[in-house]
């Protein structure tokens, strides 16, 4: 395993003392609490509160602020004492934020990710045993009978929806910027199948950055139908196509270019499947591509993260889509994505680390020895 220098000096070393690592166990064992009463800290607008006050607060000045009642208060200061998320002086009994505190307010990731937490995997969560015994998303099933998520997206309720796609989109859209330059000025693409687009927001991007680009957004037939009405009236939206097919069955062919697809662009995609899932989905790009066609994957490979934390939330992504989402992926390593590469005939050109939100975008060509 090759680890990032940050990841290398956490994850290979004991680094806390005795005392720190007992009150880590307690932690973990009171996590469920520990989460909950931040959310709500937040949910109520406490921290904001508090974060805008001149000198901190009281329970009293809370209290009539909130309109909540004093028990209410008293137990949510009290854990976000004991959670990291407050400090309180102990003469005037005011309450400020603490550093914890303050990212948990400002940090948009940090924000993402508990909406994410709390409305798509909370309850499911429940059920991560069996899902990783069974191999199957045993916690979706309160919210519908379909064997993934993804069958389902259409269908969650607006505020799941919401959640699942604002994760989505955050840590894909940061990068954007970058991958567009990549693809456009140093390879000149003039066409370009995106495989998995979703609700086409990559594909408006495309066409907006290159007046000629013609995009083949590659996704079951329900995502197609979220994607037209999504791309509908926007400009650029008469060279988006949708081609709907089920990425999962072995026998689902890309569509047939004469000249082949200048480029095959998959974001945040592969890590939804197992690995003989990607094999399979990488084998049959392979089938349509010519010498010249790249394959761009954008993912954030969790060992090649410039800050632990982002490695931290990466893996915790992995119990996500064992719960939830398949039962079967997980958030990739440069080891494991390159395996399956391998394996379905290709091979990696060059490797750009370290876009928007930790990403990495693999460039791939067909392996002309193979």
């Amino acid at each position: 395993m090759n680890l990032s220098p940050a990841l290398q000096e956490r994850y290979t070393k004991e680094s806390m003392t005795a005392r720190e690592a007992q009150r880590l166990a307690e932690f973990i064992a009171w996590g469920p609490a520990v989460f909950q009463a931040s959310r709500i800290l937040l949910k109520w607008s406490i921290l904001d509160l508090i974060r805008d006050s001149a000198n901190g607060m009281t329970l009293e000045e809370i209290r009539q602020a909130t309109g909540r009642s004093e028990y209410a208060v008293k137990c949510l200061l009290e854990a976000g004492l004991c959670i990291g998320l407050l400090l309180v002086d102990t003469t005037t009994e005011r309450y400020t934020l603490s550093k914890t505190g303050w990212f948990l307010l400002n940090d948009p990731a940090t924000r993402v990710n508990i909406d994410f937490c709390h409305d798509v995997n909370y309850e499911g969560w429940f059920m991560l045993e069996e899902s990783l015994l069974n191999g199957k998303p045993e916690g979706l099933k309160h919210f519908g009978p379909w064997p993934t998520v993804y069958e389902g997206l259409s269908s969650l309720p607006e505020q799941v929806q919401e959640s699942w796609f604002g994760f989505d989109h955050f840590y894909s859209d940061s990068s954007f910027p970058e991958a567009l330059r990549i693809i456009f000025d140093e390879h000149h693409v003039k066409s370009l199948y995106d495989v998995g687009g979703n609700t086409g927001k990559w594909a408006l991007q495309c066409v907006g950055y290159d007046k000629e680009v013609q995009v083949t957004i590659l996704d079951l037939p329900q995502q197609i139908q979220m994607m037209q009405e999504h791309v509908k009236g926007k400009e650029g939206a008469e060279r988006i196509s949708g081609y709907g097919m089920d990425l999962l069955d072995p026998d689902a062919a890309f569509p047939q270019r004469a000249d082949g697809p200048d480029a095959i662009w998959m974001s945040q995609f592969l890590d939804c499947f197992s690995m003989e899932e990607i094999v399979s989905i990488l084998t049959r790009a392979r089938q349509v591509m010519t010498p010249e066609t790249r394959i761009f994957i954008m993912e954030t490979l969790w060992d090649r993260q410039r800050f632990e934390p982002a490695a931290f939330c990466l893996t915790m992504t992995s119990l996500y889509f064992a719960a939830i989402a398949n039962g079967n992926s997980k958030m990739y390593n440069t080891e494991d994505m390159q395996q399956c590469i391998e394996r379905a005939g290709l091979r990696i050109e060059k490797i750009h680390d370290h876009l928007g939100q930790g990403h990495s975008i693999i460039e791939v060509k067909v392996n002309s020895e193979k």
